[in-house]
């Protein structure tokens, strides 16, 4: 239960994250998240991450029953950062990183495989952003993550591939499995990865990072300042509110 991860002899590092019903991550989740995808990058035997979830779903965001459990700001403000932090854990992971994504991917997974390098999607596979506003959230829409990972052309494994004409970065683009092999074939790209020389593999990672025209992480923290003032007017809770008490909210707000 929780983020676990496990690292085979050829250097492939499978981070997975299982937290029943919805893969919904609490604030200590995002920040163990952060700490296990930057020690895997750290580790100089590890060559690829996957990073793969248990479950209907990927990731379905913040764990929206802890957030309004919780009195005060307290908890806004931790999942703000620790999904900042899980987010630029990704990004800045000194080895490629593989998102095998199955089912639902929504709010905060956005982030992260809009973080990675490469996108393995189930054909059951769904991304987005489904609030009625962005204050039903706890941290705002990750609207920079998104149309970054969805300018690359998804493509399936039952073809040839080809590179994405629409991708900035040839590495970030997707490709669409059957959901029984979908974490099978991240890990048969993994291997491709793993078989190569390590000191390039970093180095490409480093370079391509460095070339990037998005720059997520200001993107992020701009859009974290509307869920602020969102939060502070109040619209955020009685949003939040209505989501766990499963009941329609009040669009007149």
């Amino acid at each position: 239960m929780g983020i676990s991860h496990t690292i085979d002899d050829d250097g492939i590092a499978e981070v997975v994250m299982d937290n029943p019903p919805v893969n919904a991550l609490t604030v200590a989740g995002w920040f163990e998240l952060a700490d296990t995808m930057s020690a895997l990058g750290h580790d100089p035997t590890v060559r690829v991450v996957v990073l793969r979830a248990e479950g209907r779903g990927f990731n379905a965001g913040v764990d929206i029953k802890e957030m309004q459990a919780t009195e005060g700001f307290g908890a806004l403000i931790g999942a703000n950062r620790g999904c900042f932090a899980a987010f630029a854990a990704v990004y800045d992971c000194e080895v490629p990183v593989i998102a095998a994504v199955n089912g639902f991917c929504l709010g905060g997974g956005i982030g992260l495989v809009g973080n990675a390098d490469i996108i393995v999607a189930a054909d059951d596979a769904t991304f987005g952003l489904p609030r009625s506003t962005a204050a039903r959230s706890a941290r705002p829409p990750t609207s920079a993550d998104l149309s970054r990972s969805t300018r690359c052309e998804r493509w399936s494994t039952r073809r040839r591939p080809r590179r994405p004409r629409s991708c900035t970065r040839s590495v970030r683009c997707c490709r669409s499995c059957h959901r029984p092999s979908c974490g099978a074939t991240a890990l048969a790209v993994a291997a491709q990865i793993a078989a190569k020389s390590p000191i390039v593999i970093r180095a490409a990672k480093e370079s391509l990072n460095g070339i990037d025209p998005w720059d997520v992480k200001r993107s992020y923290r701009y859009e974290q300042g509307f869920t602020f003032e969102l939060n502070l007017s109040g619209v955020a809770d009685e949003h939040r509110d209505a989501f766990v008490a499963k009941r329609d909210t009040d669009t007149s707000t």
